[in-house]
């Protein structure tokens, strides 16, 4: 593809997990979500995430505590403290792994690619 041209396929593989981890994050936070129906926006979230160019496999956690949703509305969302997912992206000879996760010691929602590995059908 022309648009890619000067990319090889190990570099194109890390974007698109880089890409596919942002619009999940950018997508999904704020979605509505309790222990209830946490494993069925999960599945959603997955679902979408592999429509994405080159993406492989997803997997999506949402870790919702009854403690949580113990509010009026009775319910919580989707965010950076809550939110675990692992994706494996695809580009010719090339996966990229990648994960988003809240990291404790930096207080922080991370986005970082765990492995990046040559494969052989």
């Amino acid at each position: 593809m022309r648009h890619f041209k000067t990319l090889t396929d190990r570099e194109r593989a890390i974007f698109e997990a880089g890409i596919t981890l942002g619009a999940i994050y950018h997508q999904f936070s704020g979605t509505p979500v309790s222990p209830e129906t946490a494993r069925d926006v999960a599945r959603c979230i997955e679902r979408a995430a592999e429509l994405q160019p080159c993406v492989e496999r997803v997997s999506v956690d949402i870790d919702v505590s009854e403690r949580d949703t113990e509010n009026y509305g009775g319910y919580t969302e989707v965010s950076g403290r809550n939110l675990r997912v692992r994706l494996v992206t695809r580009c010719g000879d090339w996966e990229a792994v990648a994960r988003l996760e809240y990291v404790e010691e930096l207080e922080y929602p991370l986005m970082w690619i765990e492995e990046v590995r040559r494969v052989r059908d």
